[in-house]
């Protein structure tokens, strides 16, 4: 059988590792991790890169979450937006416009219909300002966070964490992760920055600073 160009590549790599230096000396892994900040420092923190990126942060106490989203949603006119299957029904007690389960029955036109979709999220960094959804189900699939134009994504400061150690520590290695730091944007077309190109246009977080 007549070997592939992915079979020589392949076999070009196998017969350089074989050929490479054991490493002299083991390099430790774990030196930026465990590290913790008091809660006001992280919330102060992760608030200052999410605004840096271009984010809205909206700060609120655990009861006043329906409110809070009720307000950024009408501040930007959804009056149609998604929600993942698992999303707690609470968060949208005060919200008056129609609200779609989402499902993978749903297409990408029909959520590009939507005018905003609210999810929550599996963890937080505050050192980057990234947010981690890893499609459980109260955050979707990963369609529905990215077709949209605006993202309200609802953040428990308890699920905050310093550094990219510690974040990816609480991941689950096999669910889908969605990284996201501000609004989508771009400066691939003449070095201006362009945002909504592959993905929301606004990002607005909630962080519930009790929660």
């Amino acid at each position: 059988m007549t070997p592939t160009a992915r079979d020589t590549v392949l076999g070009r790599i196998r017969d350089a590792l074989a050929l490479a230096p054991a490493p002299a000396t083991t390099v430790p892994r774990d030196y930026r991790t465990g590290r913790t900040l008091p809660d006001g420092e992280r919330l102060a923190l992760l608030t200052d890169r999410l605004v840096d990126y271009k984010a809205r942060v909206h700060p609120c106490t655990a009861d006043d979450t329906a409110r809070v989203i009720a307000e950024v949603l009408a501040a930007h006119g959804a009056r149609r937006i998604g929600v993942p299957a698992g999303l707690d029904e609470g968060w949208l007690t005060a919200y008056d416009g129609e609200v779609q389960r989402d499902s993978a029955d749903i297409p990408a036109p029909g959520l590009d219909a939507l005018d905003g979709v609210v999810t929550a999220s599996a963890v937080s960094c505050a050192e980057t300002g990234t947010i981690f959804l890893d499609g459980s189900p109260d955050q979707g699939r990963r369609a529905l966070s990215l077709v949209p134009d605006l993202h309200v994504c609802v953040v428990s400061l308890s699920s905050v964490v310093v550094g990219v150690p510690e974040a990816v520590a609480r991941l689950v290695p096999e669910r889908p992760t969605t990284l996201i730091s501000g609004p989508s944007a771009t400066s691939d077309i003449e070095l201006e920055r362009v945002e909504g190109v592959h993905g929301p246009r606004t990002l607005a977080v909630v962080i519930r600073t009790d929660a």
